[in-house]
């Protein structure tokens, strides 16, 4: 916004002081007096226009470049969430690795094959996240939100996803044994080729589960799932999981 303009001559001292009603006022306008003349003699210097237009043009040049380098800064957020990621791999806790994770799939990057194996992530929300092949190994994932993600070929031995949504998620080969899934979400779940040997899954939705071609569910425990669909627990019965009739940690 340019602000410069030419401002009006300022009147007679004279005259001021004529309008001047109060005493006490005359020395407070003759200190400011000099002031005015001085603020209408720059006011009619082009000099002083032109470094404001070049203000304005400076502030315009300033956000084309801060757009145009929007590229640049979105690839170093993602290098610094990488590095978080792969600096903390192998440890325990959480280590800023969920917001890492978390800042990753808003942004559309795929975390195919990403190692978070024993990190504590606990309510991690990665919604439709791409975790093909990732190492999820012993991970505490409790009321966590993986719907619709992608575990293809994913390793989730062990882990604990209890009160976890898993709705629609893609499965397809992964190893869910030995995992803990009370009381989560599978509706919808590709489990096609699925490891669950001795996995806990009590009280878990299993409501629209794909699970013709399951690899295994020998000692899985499925004592009160809800929403089984027909014929798989008869199925599962016959190959090893259990039904009724023992304790559950689901309690």
């Amino acid at each position: 916004m340019i602000l410069h303009a030419p401002r009006t001559r300022p009147e007679p001292w004279r005259i001021r002081r004529a309008a001047i009603q109060h005493s006490w006022i005359v020395p407070l306008a003759a200190f400011e007096y000099p002031f005015e003349w001085f603020a209408y003699f720059l006011s009619r210097w082009s000099f002083l226009e032109m470094l404001e237009y070049l203000g304005s043009f400076s502030i315009l040049i300033a956000v084309i470049f801060y757009f145009s380098e929007s590229g640049d800064r979105l690839k170093q957020k993602h290098y610094q969430a990488w590095q978080v990621i792969n600096t903390a791999q192998g440890k325990g806790g959480s280590a800023g690795r969920i917001d890492a994770l978390q800042e990753l799939n808003k942004d559309g990057v795929a975390l195919a094959g990403v190692d978070v194996a024993g990190a504590f992530l606990q309510g991690i929300r990665l919604p439709k996240a791409q975790l093909l092949r990732a190492n999820f190994n012993a991970v505490d994932a409790r009321n966590s939100d993986f719907a619709d993600a992608n575990f293809v070929t994913a390793n989730l031995h062990s882990g604990n996803f209890r009160n976890g949504n898993l709705r629609r998620a893609d499965l397809q080969d992964a190893d869910l044994a030995e995992g803990d899934f009370c009381h989560a979400n599978l509706s919808g779940a590709n489990l096609a080729g699925a490891t669950l040997e001795d996995a806990e899954l009590g009280n878990t939705d299993l409501s629209g589960i794909k699970w013709q071609g399951l690899k295994s569910v020998k000692g899985a425990i499925l004592r009160n799932v809800r929403n089984a669909p027909p014929g798989f627990l008869e199925w599962a019965a016959q190959h090893g999981a259990v039904i009724k009739g023992e304790s559950s940690d689901c309690e």
